[in-house]
């Protein structure tokens, strides 16, 4: 199922990068940094997947996916000022960046620590995406949310560049020891795409907090629906 959903991932997350490359919303250094990292990284905790029980997988990532999740949502109820930069579309206000840092052309300004930030995130995001099966967004939305003052635009853009890489870093790694049912995989990445097509259109009319929150729950509802099951 892990090496199922790597490719599912990939295919819905490459169309959806096209897109917004299209439309100019990637942060491209962000985006290569992390991305990079996580490639390499991927595989490895494809290989540390076989090492553990289902059981211990379906758990830890309901319980990693549940605490960040809270995260998100309690910044959005206590600390919503924060969260303004998670805006739609054409918002102006910005808050203070934390690591990382742009310039007022919205040109990227390199720091160390932004670098160091971006370098430990990456590694991060390949390690649990190989290891859980997942394209990692649920980790790298948030982590571009505490690491600097982009929009909800631009991280949910750039983490789908990252997403396909390190997808398709971890769905090669599978298919080069495994086998894989391409006719699921094809079926489940059409409806990935269409899920795209209509996320995106959506996310144009939900802005700010709102649509933190909304990620947020979501997270919280399929990993509570996947340890029920």
């Amino acid at each position: 199922a892990t090496g199922l959903a790597l490719g599912v991932v990939a295919a819905g997350s490459i169309y959806g990068s096209i897109q917004r490359v299209r439309h100019r919303e990637v942060l491209w250094i962000p985006a290569i940094l992390l991305g990079l990292c996580g490639v390499v990284v991927a595989p490895i905790g494809r290989i540390l997947t076989t090492q553990v029980s289902p059981t211990f997988l379906l758990v830890s990532f309901s319980l990693l996916s549940v605490a960040i999740a809270a995260r998100m949502l309690w910044q959005s109820i206590r600390q919503p000022e924060q969260s303004v930069v998670v805006r739609v579309a054409h918002g102006t206000h910005e808050a203070e960046p934390l690591l990382c840092r742009f310039s007022e052309t919205q040109k990227f300004d390199w720091r160390f620590r932004c670098i160091a930030g971006l370098t430990v995130g990456g590694v991060l995001a390949g390690l649990l995406s190989g290891f859980f099966g997942v394209g990692g967004g649920f980790l790298i939305v948030p982590f571009f949310n505490q690491l600097n003052s982009v929009s909800m635009r631009n991280a949910v853009a750039t983490s789908l560049v990252i997403i396909a890489a390190i997808s398709s870093s971890g769905f090669v790694a599978h298919i080069l020891t495994q086998t894989i049912e391409w006719q699921q995989l094809t079926m489940l990445s059409l409806g990935s795409i269409g899920g795209m097509l209509l996320g995106s259109v959506v996310a144009r009319w939900i802005a700010g907090v709102h649509l933190q929150r909304i990620f947020a729950i979501t997270i919280v509802v399929m990993a509570a629906l996947m340890i029920v099951k």
